[in-house]
């Protein structure tokens, strides 16, 4: 024993371990594919690939061989396509590596979406916006309802629906949550703000002074609160409260642009009225001033 185990140590990491007689429930021994005879599938759900990470994996693919199998499709004789793994292929091309293990599964096009999917999420592999856009996939491609979703992949619906939301914020914050300049609970805040402005506004105060989450909860409270409109007197039963004129709409619009905050522009029929330009931390109302103050300067 002792003998084979020194011979083996020669070999690299893969001849320590016997693999031939493992399976993956359905799918067949581990095989030897030739990366040449694999393709990457179009419709994966990871879409970035880091490439430090990948040269990282790569060099240690080139030392100690590719220890963790991928799994693949045959699409025909000898053509192979890959469920999971693609890191792991893309990262043996960068190794040299002409062949990798691999199992060979039986799967329809639904189901391979669904494993690659699956696999993703529990290696941790896909950012929020990764798996919001393939579950829209999945529900629109198969016609499924978020419970049917959420029995299929094992999910709650509640967290297939809270994933599914995200596609209505902004591109840009979609983005940030793409690329890690906000998590999936700024996300979550940034939802409860109605108005698309006010979403870019908090998430932009939100990446330039790393607010944590409780922080963007109290800005986002400050901001509701400041937008709820005051409670007016009610006017005599014979007169009617004059509206605001569309001028003053316009107004209010330009001022909110320019600010980058959501301003309160209240009147009464008389004509009189105030403009509240709230602000949400020390920083943000440093910001309004320097505005001011370029005002004076022009």
């Amino acid at each position: 024993m002792a003998k084979q185990m020194k011979a083996a140590l020669g070999k690299g990491l893969g001849a320590l371990i016997t693999m031939d007689d493992l399976n993956t429930g359905g799918s067949s021994s581990i095989n030897e594919i030739e990366l040449s005879k694999i393709v990457p599938n179009p419709d994966q759900p990871r879409r970035d690939f880091d490439e430090e990470s990948l040269d990282e994996l790569a060099a240690s693919i080139k030392a100690l061989g590719l220890v963790q199998p991928i799994t693949l499709r045959e699409t025909e004789k000898d053509k192979y396509q890959i469920i999971s793994g693609e890191r792991r292929y893309r990262a043996s091309l960068k190794a040299g590596l002409k062949t990798v293990p691999a199992y060979v599964k039986k799967a329809s096009d639904e189901n391979v979406m669904e494993m690659a999917l699956i696999e993703n999420i529990q290696r941790e592999d896909l950012n929020a916006i990764e798996i919001a856009l393939a579950f829209q996939t999945l529900i629109e491609l198969y016609k499924l309802t978020q419970e049917k979703l959420s029995e299929r992949i094992g999910k709650k619906r509640a967290t297939i629906a809270n994933f599914l939301r995200l596609l209505k914020l902004p591109a840009e914050i979609q983005m940030g949550l793409k690329d890690k300049r906000i998590d999936m609970g700024h996300a979550k805040l940034l939802l409860s703000l109605e108005d698309a402005s006010d979403q870019l506004m908090v998430y932009e105060q939100i990446v330039e002074y790393n607010y944590s989450v409780r922080k963007t909860e109290e800005i986002i409270r400050a901001l509701t609160e400041e937008s709820v409109p005051e409670q007016q007197p009610q006017a005599p039963a014979h007169k009617k409260q004059a509206k605001t004129p569309d001028d003053y709409q316009l107004l209010k619009k330009h001022l909110s642009d320019f600010f980058s905050s959501k301003v309160a522009f209240n009147m009464n029929d008389k004509g009189v009225g105030k403009i509240t330009i709230p602000f949400t931390s020390p920083e943000d109302l440093e910001r309004i001033i320097q505005l001011f103050d370029s005002i004076k300067r022009v």
